[in-house]
């Protein structure tokens, strides 16, 4: 079993940026592929980004591309996503993943779940 708990969200105004952290616990030999989701009140799940175990493979989401980026530490464990220049639209409750395998964007296809950290960008 895998635990995965986010940080680092809060309120900002649009232009700002925020870092989100997710440190994984439980199974931590770091060969899984990880994502960052977000969902916003009365919205679907929506994918945002995704990184592979060695941090050589990065996907976005087209409304975040080049403002947003993925990361992983260098225990290959921790997987950050650095925002930058937020936009109200960008609100929303912000969930790691964790995958066996990397390549989807569907959340079905994710095994292991954050409880989420919430991102509030005001106009």
């Amino acid at each position: 079993q895998v635990q995965l708990v986010e940080s680092g969200g809060g309120s900002v105004q649009a232009g700002g940026s925020l870092r989100l952290s997710c440190a994984p616990s439980g199974r931590t030999d770091s060969t899984l592929a990880m994502a960052w989701f977000r969902q916003a009140p009365g919205k679907e799940r929506e994918y945002v980004a995704s990184i592979n175990w060695s941090g050589g493979s990065i996907d976005y989401a087209d409304s975040v591309k080049g403002r947003f980026t993925i990361s992983r530490g260098h225990s290959k464990n921790t997987v950050y996503l650095q925002m930058n220049s937020l936009k109200p639209e960008d609100t929303a409750v912000y969930y790691c993943a964790a995958a066996l395998w990397y390549g989807t964007t569907w959340p079905p296809e994710y095994d292991y779940w954050g409880q989420g950290t919430q991102v509030t960008v005001s106009s």
